[in-house]
């Protein structure tokens, strides 16, 4: 007798949450980009709540001059296809098997008067960081990679002049790490580190550390 066995979306999602030394937010300790992705599909509604978090971005003059070509599997599996087919190969090694997958692109111009906007690919990244901490709140993990062919998505995907395709996302349930070789096995399971933040932040002048009465951790 054979067993299939289906990954479902209700299936446990592994945690890997940040070893943070503040009270951050729960979502922000818990979001994170793993590469071992359940083939689950994502839900549509839950999809269109991911796309709504994104449009509520902040931006310089209301500008918001992200676009995302998105490919979901089930319901457009050339359009992840080819999505997937801008990757360089060491990502499509592990992020084809996420159910979605997305390509951003930022409009950089101003739409008002034509003018270069230079905020275009910081506005864009701060939709994809709101759509991120969305994603961990309702279960769902998304991955976001510079390693792909901007050329090749500009030409596959219809991407006109204008805009500059400026990063490529996986986007699923997070899945069983025993998928993935040994080599991503370990950096999928290794503890996850940062910078301390006092290495980074400056009081008032480039290099001047904040006063002690405002400690960073």
């Amino acid at each position: 007798m054979i067993t299939t066995i289906v990954e479902t979306a209700t299936s446990p999602a592994p945690r890997n949450p940040a070893p943070a030394q503040a009270a951050i937010h729960e979502l922000i300790r818990e979001r994170w980009s793993p590469r071992a992705f359940s083939s689950a599909p994502v839900p549509h509604e839950d999809l269109a709540v991911l796309l709504e978090a994104a449009r509520w971005a902040p931006s310089c003059m209301n500008e918001q001059p992200w676009r995302f070509v998105v490919g979901a599997r089930r319901d457009d599996p050339e359009g992840h296809a080819r999505i997937g087919a801008t990757f360089v190969a060491a990502n499509a090694a592990w992020a084809l098997r996420a159910p979605v997958l997305m390509i951003v692109a930022a409009k950089t111009a101003f739409a008002r008067n034509g003018a270069p906007n230079p905020t275009a690919f910081y506005d864009a990244g701060q939709a994809m960081a709101v759509l991120t901490v969305q994603a961990t709140a309702l279960g769902l993990a998304v991955h976001q990679m510079g390693g792909f062919d901007a050329n090749a998505a500009r030409l596959s995907l219809g991407i006109p002049e204008g805009y500059e395709p400026i990063a490529a996302a996986a986007l699923g349930y997070p899945g069983d790490a025993a998928q993935l070789t040994p080599e991503l096995r370990a950096r999928e399971t290794a503890p996850r580190t940062r910078r301390p933040s006092a290495e980074w932040t400056y009081g008032g002048r480039w290099g001047q550390p904040l006063p002690a009465s405002e400690p960073v951790v």
